[in-house]
């Protein structure tokens, strides 16, 4: 094999290599309903909106998949409570960050509040999966 050939060849081979990782590193994401035990997720292009038992929370950054299908995300976590909420009442509203990975149509979601670094739990979510909560009486 020529010296020239050997180049081109070692060059389209780096090519590919880097095209592969560039493009597993940011993939699309992954819009519309997610449900599960204790939660219920809607992403859209700008974020999400989040239903738990005796709470509800927002994305409030486009989610960015990347390698591996991983991702983070900040919003926000409110805790409800049972009954009417009273005028004047403030609410329980606490900066979060949302850590996942997606793997097909199963994403793994970790809520963490990020201002007492309490975790809320970890949620296993089916794409298009019905949501199971409980709301507070």
């Amino acid at each position: 094999m020529n010296e020239r050939l050997r180049i081109a060849i070692a060059l389209a081979a780096i090519g590919l290599a880097t095209g592969a990782c560039s493009e597993s590193a940011v993939a699309p994401v992954l819009a519309g309903e997610w449900g599960g035990e204790h939660i219920g997720l809607v992403i859209t292009a700008s974020g999400g909106a989040l239903e738990y038992d005796c709470a509800h929370g927002t994305i409030d950054t486009p989610i960015d998949v990347g390698a591996g299908g991983r991702f983070i995300a900040s919003g926000t976590h409110t805790f409800e409570h049972g009954g009417p909420v009273r005028e004047g009442e403030t609410a329980d509203l606490h900066a979060a960050e949302y850590r996942g990975r997606i793997r097909g149509g199963t994403m793994t979601l970790t809520v963490t509040l990020t201002d007492t670094t309490q975790t809320i739990g970890t949620f296993t979510l089916l794409r298009g999966g019905n949501p199971m909560v409980f709301k507070c009486l």
